[in-house]
């Protein structure tokens, strides 16, 4: 029977030392996967455009990005939530009622509020992004606005009850701890776009696998039956099938030697 394997990227595929460092028995693991028959897909909260071409040239059967608001399979789009122009600018205009700091991801790049308060985390996250060669210079006033997801982080004197309040009509709110948050649209997730491909392949769900290394991943992790965790990652540990060794102790090759 076909089997279908979802990695996430940061801690998992890659070291989140800022290197994006990736093993070459994590290149050996997948490929032989695939020779294997197993369909692989990328699970992860990034957006199309922040899914770089190391990370790709793993060779993924499929992506799905966004935390589940877009998936490619093959090359062709099987998904994209795309929302409303006016509902993003009311959505920023409502940021700004509350002073929180946003950041607008979209599948083709981010968006940023020049209005609102710049904060240390702002600072070091805009430091990562010209490093990496990351465009910086889109915003909330640009005539082509618009964003899949959001993130904001929470500010001293901003009006966090309104944020929740109102925000949670329309997104599901992901504490990410140190008062960073991640905003996703309703019905949207890890796990549903999981469930939306073993349907689409005709894959059954004992036959799907999941890796991660965080508290993220746990939609995506307790959607399968056979979930496996990244070795160090022990706040996950309790929620898995599976405990593998480290990223750099093979740990993608000892996950798959499980999964295939």
């Amino acid at each position: 029977m076909k089997s279908v394997i979802f990695f996430d990227i940061d801690g998992t595929l890659v070291s989140e030392d800022g290197f994006m460092t990736i093993p070459e028995s994590t290149r050996t693991a997948i490929s032989l996967a695939r020779k294997n028959g197993c369909v692989t897909f990328i699970n992860t909260g990034r957006t199309a455009f922040n899914v770089n071409k190391n990370v790709r040239s793993l060779g993924f059967n499929g992506i799905i990005c966004g935390c589940g608001t877009y998936i490619e399979y093959n090359g062709d789009i099987l998904l994209y939530n795309r929302l409303e122009q006016d509902f993003c600018r009311e959505t920023a205009e409502l940021m700004r009622k509350c002073g929180v700091t946003p950041v607008y991801e979209h599948k083709d790049g981010y968006f940023f509020d020049n209005l609102a308060p710049v904060n240390a985390y702002l600072e070091d996250f805009l430091k990562n992004f010209v490093e990496e060669g990351i465009d910086i210079s889109r915003c909330v006033e640009d005539e082509n606005f618009m964003f899949d997801k959001f993130v904001v982080w929470k500010n001293e004197n901003c009006d966090f009850e309104l944020f929740l309040r109102e925000t949670g009509k329309n997104f599901d709110i992901i504490n990410r701890g140190h008062g960073f948050f991640e905003n996703v649209p309703k019905g949207f997730s890890k796990a549903t776009a999981i469930k939306l491909i073993l349907e689409k392949l005709d894959i059954s769900l004992e036959n799907a696998y999941a890796i991660g290394d965080s508290a993220n991943d746990l939609p995506m992790l307790t959607a399968v039956p056979n979930s496996i965790a990244m070795g160090g990652a022990e706040s996950i540990y309790p929620y898995v099938s599976y405990i593998t060794t480290p990223l750099h102790e093979n740990g993608i090759y000892n996950a798959l030697r499980y999964s295939i």
